[in-house]
């Protein structure tokens, strides 16, 4: 009888919660109101902007005919440009932007994802609070260098004309050490530009990366470095056993996000570090360069319209590939860990 009651108050007790749900709601609204007030401007942002050219999706599937302005009014294609970008006239140099973005970001996973990690290890070593804020500040300010100024920076280290010693400094050094020939353009070669965008974008942005790493590494209780001195733990047996158990859940979401932008190329640093040139562009044209040079065809071309459908099939091709990406890593990771994204 006893148990009876109690599974009775428990069934009333929910019903009563599920009768205030939305009274409770807004006073945790009102209560709470100006973090709510901040919210509107993200949410503006990501209906304009995320949500709102969603809609535009529909050209991969419209065929594109000159005169015809809006979406909704052009003919249904089905997966016409989709064969076309992947079986078609277009393959060629779809598979080989394709085959240049994905090397691009795979080793820029593969190099680039351990530095700011290396780099938050390191600055949680330095006890000395003020020098470790210099040192932070310093590693941080690329991050925010605008695009354009730090590949201004870069050609001008990387300066060289054809048949003329070099200018560049780095392009000295180079040629100092006896890396590269003398006379050699660095940014005009093929074989140097995945190397320079590489660690170009590990310069730029692993210091702002270790942003994450550092608070994890802060978070870890002292008492467990303390307790593993005690033990005769040096500092590698610290970092083996402490610092990265306690920093793995933020490892591993940090590399599940890195794995859904693996296809995520930017256009801006690949089109001012190729400039005018032609020499890098079988390494150098991405996807999202592809995508641009199918729209502008498009845009400028009776002849060539259908050039914007076949822009935004690769484009959505290259978001689908990445969703997927980030699913299996998701769900791999919630397989053999406890941690995922959801």
């Amino acid at each position: 009888m006893a148990e009876e009651f109690k599974n009775l108050a428990s069934i009333e007790k929910i019903e009563e919660l599920e009768k205030t749900k939305w009274k409770r709601a807004f006073e945790q609204i009102k209560k709470d109101w100006p973090i709510y007030v901040m919210l509107i401007p993200v949410i503006i942002f990501f209906i304009l902007f995320r949500y709102r050219p969603i809609g535009g999706l529909m050209v991969a599937f419209k065929r594109t005919e000159s005169g015809t302005i809006a979406i909704s009014d052009r003919p249904f294609a089905g997966f016409y440009n989709f064969k076309v970008i992947m079986f078609g006239e277009q393959a060629r140099d779809f598979w080989k932007a394709f085959r240049n973005t994905f090397t691009l970001s795979a080793y820029g996973l593969f190099f680039g994802f351990p530095v700011p990690i290396i780099i938050a290890l390191l600055f949680s070593e330095i006890k000395v609070e003020g020098y470790r804020a210099v040192t932070q500040i310093i590693t941080y300010l690329p991050k925010f260098i605008s695009t354009v100024v730090i590949t201004s920076i870069l050609t001008l280290m990387l300066q060289q004309k054809i048949g003329q010693s070099p200018t560049g400094i780095i392009n000295q050094f180079l040629v100092l050490i006896r890396v590269v020939p003398d006379g050699t353009p660095i940014l005009q070669k093929p074989e140097y530009f995945r190397t320079v965008y590489i660690l170009s974008g590990i310069w730029e942005g692993a210091g702002y990366g270790s942003i994450v790493y550092f608070a994890a590494i802060m978070a870890i209780s002292p008492t467990n470095y303390e307790a593993a001195k005690i033990d005769g733990a040096s500092k590698l047996d610290q970092i083996r056993y402490i610092t990265f158990p306690g920093m793995a859940p933020t490892l591993t979401i940090m590399l599940i996000l890195r794995i859904g932008e693996i296809l995520n190329v930017g256009y801006e640093k690949v089109i001012l570090l190729n400039g005018d040139s032609t020499g890098a562009a079988r390494v150098a044209d991405v996807l999202s360069t592809y995508v641009i040079r199918l729209g502008s065809i498009g845009a400028t071309s009776s002849a060539g319209s259908q050039g914007v459908g076949y822009g935004a099939a690769a484009d959505l091709f290259n978001s689908l590939i990445a969703m997927l990406l980030v699913l299996g890593a998701n769900y791999v990771s919630k397989k053999v860990s406890e941690t995922s994204l959801f």
